[in-house]
């Protein structure tokens, strides 16, 4: 492991790493690594469609066919 050593932070970023560290139950240092992980992460970034269907596992954007009924569709008729 290397060390980083950050100076002249200005002093709402470090407030707002360390809001933020809190948010995800982390320390600051341990939030820095991961935004510095992410930021040099050479793949391409999730669409959020792609991001969805990683969460789902499945597309559940795209309808399931419609199924053909046999019979005429009934109409509908508005009043008394």
């Amino acid at each position: 492991m290397e060390i980083l050593t950050v100076r002249n932070l200005d002093p709402t970023v470090k407030a707002k790493l360390k809001e933020r560290a809190a948010k995800h139950g982390r320390s600051m240092e341990a939030e820095a690594r991961a935004i510095l992980t992410t930021a040099v992460d050479e793949r391409e970034p999730l669409t959020l469609v792609d991001s969805i269907r990683r969460h789902f596992g499945h597309d559940p954007l795209t309808l399931p066919p419609r199924e053909q009924a046999d019979e005429a569709q009934r109409s509908v008729e508005f009043g008394s």
